[in-house]
């Protein structure tokens, strides 16, 4: 199967201008391609994952990325999918999360003898001057059909800033710049982000009468929309000390049964016809391939001994509520009071609350439990003697673990 029929058959294309002409480039490793990711955090989180492994099976095939950091285009924020403007970010800030994403990025994409680039579009974006993309852009893009665009539409009843209003503008001007300098001839995205890239592709057919390609991929559960990635307690990061291995890893062993087939085509290398024979499965059948699509993910992200460990966590957790190399929670002689700590400050203290107010909600709702018993009073005292030298085991809701040890 070729190329671009695998990625068919798993269900990653959305929609692409040119399917003829795309279709050749990305089979034969001639396409050079590029996908944006603004640094809107110091971690890529699974929303990127995707995109991330979609770039590392055209890489394999011989075809050359170009992974775009935003550091320009996160100055303004995308507004697509979102109801309120971003949060306006310091240059310091985005420059660091930029260090961080490319940290990241190497573990999917190989950036050795040229085989790909990362670049930043801040070296571009900040020094534009503003007359100029006037005159030399602006008249390349109708307000119109601007406005049309689905990025823009959920916008419009609360107020579209003129700020985010030149993201699109921004964007295209990427792929016109990467085009000119590298000659990058195909971008991809998430669906959500379609229109922003037919105005680069249209700015460059308009600005030099040379032919340049879109393609989109499906945002993953795209049925549940933006949740892709979200817990309850916010995003899924690649990062293991945002999201531990183990916590990753149980995110993914947890996926609704309806979506595990979709996640293991669109998001492993698992051949396809070894996915297919899953179809049939059913009943407990299917937890077996929710942990083939953990262990896959988990491996691909954090390498395998740690996907290991954290399978092995997972099972000895569920059999014998053992609380193997599950994620662990010091505690110093600092977080006690007369030897004591409260129920809220442990939970929050383990991460696996956000604040007290979180962790009381958690409480009374009766998601709480300590060694399997159940903790519902929101005053609980926890003693250094009931941690003890081994420890216990914290668990909030269903999915998330922690053990907490006592180190004098």
């Amino acid at each position: 199967m070729e190329l671009y029929d695998e990625l068919t058959a798993r269900g990653l294309i959305a929609q692409v201008t040119d399917e003829k002409e795309i279709k050749d480039l990305i089979n034969n490793g001639k396409a050079t391609f590029y996908i944006g990711f603004d640094p809107t955090a110091d971690s890529l989180h699974v929303g990127h994952f995707m995109a991330l492994c979609l770039m590392k099976r055209l890489q394999m095939a011989g075809n050359k990325p170009i992974a775009l950091i935003g550091g320009g285009t996160a100055m303004i924020g995308d507004p697509s999918g979102r109801t309120d403007m971003r949060q306006m970010m310091t240059v310091e800030m985005i420059n660091h999360n930029a260090e961080c994403f490319k940290k990241q990025m190497e573990r999917f994409i190989d950036f050795s003898d040229g085989k790909a680039m990362l670049v930043n579009n801040a070296d571009w974006l900040m020094d534009l001057n503003y007359m100029d993309v006037m005159r030399e852009i602006g008249p390349h893009f109708s307000v119109n059909r601007m406005l049309a665009a689905e990025c823009y539409k959920q916008r419009m009843e609360k107020g579209l800033t003129f700020l985010e209003f030149n993201y699109m503008i921004m964007q295209s001007f990427d792929f016109f710049t990467l085009y000119q300098k590298y000659g990058c001839n195909m971008e991809f995205g998430g669906d959500d982000q379609w229109s922003n890239m037919l105005g680069g592709t249209e700015l460059i057919r308009r600005k030099l009468g040379k032919n340049a390609y879109a393609m989109t991929i499906n945002l993953l559960l795209n049925s549940e929309g933006k949740k892709m990635g979200k817990t309850q307690s916010g995003a899924v990061w690649l990062d293991p000390a945002k999201t531990s291995p183990f916590d990753f890893y149980q995110y993914w062993r947890n996926v609704a049964d309806a979506d595990v087939l979709k996640c293991l085509r669109m998001l492993t290398f698992l051949p396809l016809g070894q996915i297919d024979e899953m179809d049939k499965w059913e009943g407990s059948q299917l937890n077996e391939a929710k942990e083939i699509l953990a262990f896959e993910l988990t491996k691909l992200v954090h390498g395998e001994e740690e996907a290991t460990k954290a399978k092995e966590g997972a099972r000895a957790l569920f059999s014998s509520g053992s609380a193997a190399d599950m994620p662990v929670a010091e505690l110093t002689g600092e977080d006690f009071e007369d030897g004591q700590i409260g129920i809220l400050k442990l939970l929050v203290k383990a991460g696996l609350a956000p604040s007290n107010a979180e962790a009381r909600r958690n409480v009374e709702q009766g998601g709480v439990t300590i060694d399997g018993e159940k903790a519902s009073d929101a005053k609980l005292m926890v003693t250094k003697e009931q941690i003890g030298e081994d420890g216990i085991i914290l668990k909030r809701g269903k999915k998330k673990f922690v053990k907490v040890v006592y180190k004098e």
